[in-house]
């Protein structure tokens, strides 16, 4: 199961081997052992899955610590561009945004550690998106960075007029003035 670097620390593409004939496929979406060969020892204690239509931006969303989350990021149905903001400070990558398109025809995933602002634009006429976290959801922690922050200047691949947004979504903060207690260590 290869893992890729993405020049964020901590921040990995994974992509699973594919074995194909004429009957359809298989992959191995998740392996513990592989992870842990690669020194990534969690437990994922929670999956989620949503359904989302054209255009619909989901996020920036994270948890504060103690309750921050790793996440397993991958497209079921259709594509989506996955999006991160690095927050951790003092990281060589703090505020910067990384951005990939998870599809279920590339079958890539985004493994997210805490501290990395999490959101995603639906491509495809319809997505479905399942992550896997390695902490529970936690309503009093839950904060975000608003979408459409000037300063992060996100290319959520859809024109503006083609934009869903939730209401709580449309009123998240902007980076600079967002609740952040994440700190950087290799």
């Amino acid at each position: 199961m290869p893992f890729y670097k993405t020049g964020f620390p901590g921040l990995f593409i994974f992509e699973p081997v594919i074995y194909e004939d004429n009957r359809g496929y298989f992959f191995e979406a998740y392996n513990e052992k592989k992870f842990l060969e690669e020194k990534i020892d969690l437990r994922f204690v929670q999956d989620n899955q949503s359904s989302s239509s054209y255009g619909v931006i989901r996020g920036l969303h994270y948890q504060l610590n103690p309750h921050a989350q790793t996440k397993l990021v991958r497209t079921l149905n259709g594509s989506i561009l996955d999006v991160v903001v690095d927050l951790r400070k003092n990281s060589p990558t703090y505020s910067q945004v990384f951005s990939i398109e998870l599809s279920a025809e590339n079958k890539k995933q985004l493994f997210i550690p805490p501290g990395f602002a999490h959101g995603f634009s639906v491509l495809s006429e319809r997505a479905e998106v399942f992550y896997k976290c390695d902490e529970f959801y936690n309503k009093e922690s839950e904060t975000g960075i608003l979408y459409r922050d000037p300063f992060l200047n996100i290319d959520w691949k859809i024109p503006a007029e083609k934009m869903i947004v939730s209401e709580k979504d449309h009123q998240l903060p902007l980076l600079a003035e967002a609740k952040n207690n994440f700190l950087f260590s290799e």
